[in-house]
């Protein structure tokens, strides 16, 4: 059986799509491949592969022991990506940022989650050679549409109205997350119903904490903040919402996105660059706060509009499917073994 040795904290912090993403591929490998891979977790023991998921320092002091066989680094942010999520003051934020690469370059292989990193991993001194691109992908067993009469049951049990519109967003409340755009949007549409399901999942260190702690505490009748919810009840939400709503300034390649494709809820992102790369032609994209707010009046009374983008995401959902990527982590990792 081939040793595999998972480096992680990713769980650690709920609320995290980090943390989702290593929980998705933990329990894919387990259900498909327990009679293959042999997979112990922040275990110090002799490994074929070594993959480091997050970049705690201990996790950095082992790449210098023996018996770590082949390094792999899964890159889920980087240095720029943390702009917006986290307070770090000078000067420990560029130690911070060159500890981040410096973990990287540790690495015998990169396995990114949005292709856009590679060129600036490779800008950061690793070879191109080195970088695999590899998508998230959601369980569609926890994450998938459900029938109008249990929706109708889930808006009654949550106490929503049955006709209400409503607009979800998830994930943690900081400025990185456009959280005040959505707010804004929410002030200006008194007739919709809004949620945030996500919290502060690094307290007061999180950027522009103090602002809008104030608003989460006392916010428009209108919006409701539910905190963060455990990931086996988020699939509820994106049910009972008639349209998901990202307005992040920068991500990754969010877990929320893919969530809400596999339970088939049309999508409304900012229109970033990064998004093209790996899901265009699933969601409406928006420029900016009056955009958004466009495009929001245009699909409230349209229902022709909003089923077209209900099948785009079951669409998407499928090419991020758990059986597309079982293939492709199974693939990687046999291959990485052969170069260790």
């Amino acid at each position: 059986m081939l040793k595999i040795t998972m480096f992680s904290a990713a769980d650690k912090v709920k609320g995290q799509g980090v943390g989702s993403a290593y929980l998705e591929l933990m329990q894919l490998l387990q259900d498909r491949f327990s009679g293959e891979f042999d997979i112990k977790i922040n275990r110090y023991r002799r490994s074929q592969i070594s993959h480091y998921h997050t970049i705690n320092f201990p996790f950095f002091l082992s790449t210098f022991l023996p018996g770590r066989g082949r390094k792999i680094g899964y890159v889920h942010f980087l240095p720029e990506t943390l702009e917006g999520s986290i307070k770090i003051p000078q000067p420990f934020r560029a130690i911070f940022y060159w500890y981040v690469l410096a973990f990287y370059r540790r690495m015998d292989h990169i396995v990114v989650v949005n292709p856009s990193f590679i060129s600036k991993l490779e800008a950061n001194g690793i070879d191109r050679g080195k970088i695999t691109y590899i998508p998230n992908f959601v369980n569609h067993d926890e994450f998938h549409e459900l029938p109008a009469d249990k929706i109708e049951a889930l808006r009654q049990q949550y106490h929503f109205d049955a006709d209400q519109f409503i607009i979800l967003g998830t994930g943690q409340i900081q400025e990185r997350k456009g959280v005040n755009d959505f707010i804004t949007l929410a002030q200006q549409n008194p007739d919709i119903q809004f949620v945030w399901a996500g919290g502060f999942s690094f307290g007061r260190i999180t950027d522009g904490y103090a602002e809008l702690k104030k608003v989460v505490d006392n916010p428009p009748a209108n919006l409701k903040f539910t905190g963060i919810v455990d990931r086996h009840e988020l699939a509820n939400y994106y049910n009972m919402a008639n349209l998901f709503l990202l307005p992040s300034y920068n991500e990754l390649f969010p877990m929320s996105v893919l969530e809400a494709f596999s339970c088939g809820t049309p999508v409304l992102l900012r229109n970033l660059d990064l998004y093209r790369s790996i899901i265009d032609g699933y969601y409406e994209a928006a420029d900016d706060v009056a955009d958004m707010q466009a495009k929001i009046s245009l699909l409230k009374d349209n229902p022709a509009g909003l089923k077209f983008l209900h099948d785009k995401s079951l669409i998407a959902s499928q090419r991020y499917s758990e059986d597309h990527l079982a293939k492709i982590w199974h693939r990687f990792y046999l291959h990485q073994a052969k170069e260790d």
